[in-house]
């Protein structure tokens, strides 16, 4: 069977957690499972549980913090670690992988740490049956041609506006 690309994007919760859903549920079906976090510092709430499912999980090594906080050579040296993660993730998936989901590669495509071209050729040249996920904010339009579903979570309202920081296990 042929595997599909999705996308979840938008400006609103949910869409690493619609992800993770995802991971969850092909891992109940007896389907492999790899998911990759990009522009994350590996502490998400959702990667230990997802470990005890049998579910692979990698993030980049390295923190590299936020990137409109970085010099412009922390920026370089990041995308290189990003790009190397994205190099990984379809290597391990041609080894055998159902489900393959790149979690905020969007963002990371769309801000430079990953080379968009590089992305949509490896999503191009996947595996048949390889099913991916891409989340994150802003798809390009080119990213958009790639993929069969497209989701959207749109912020209503969000307690960031008013000053509420992110709370583990519910934000992240």
């Amino acid at each position: 069977m042929k595997g599909l690309i999705h996308i979840y994007c938008g400006d609103g919760k949910g869409k690493t957690t619609a992800s993770a859903g995802l991971a969850v549920r092909a891992a109940g079906a007896g389907k492999k499972v790899l998911f990759v976090q990009f522009l994350k510092n590996g502490n998400s709430a959702e990667l230990a549980p997802l470990q005890t499912l049998g579910i692979r999980t990698r993030v980049c090594g390295k923190k590299h913090g936020f990137i409109w906080t970085m010099s412009e050579e922390e920026k370089a040296c990041a995308a290189a670690d990003y790009t190397a993660l994205l190099r990984e993730a379809f290597e391990a998936a041609r080894e055998g992988v159902d489900l393959l989901i790149l979690d905020e590669a969007v963002g990371a495509a769309g801000c430079g740490m990953i080379p968009e071209a590089e992305l949509i050729r490896l999503l191009k040249d996947r595996p048949e049956g390889l099913e991916v996920v891409l989340t994150g904010r802003d798809p390009s339009e080119a990213l958009q041609a790639e993929a069969d579903y497209i989701t959207e979570m749109k912020k209503i309202r969000h307690p960031f506006d008013k000053g509420i920081d992110a709370r583990r296990g519910i934000e992240y």
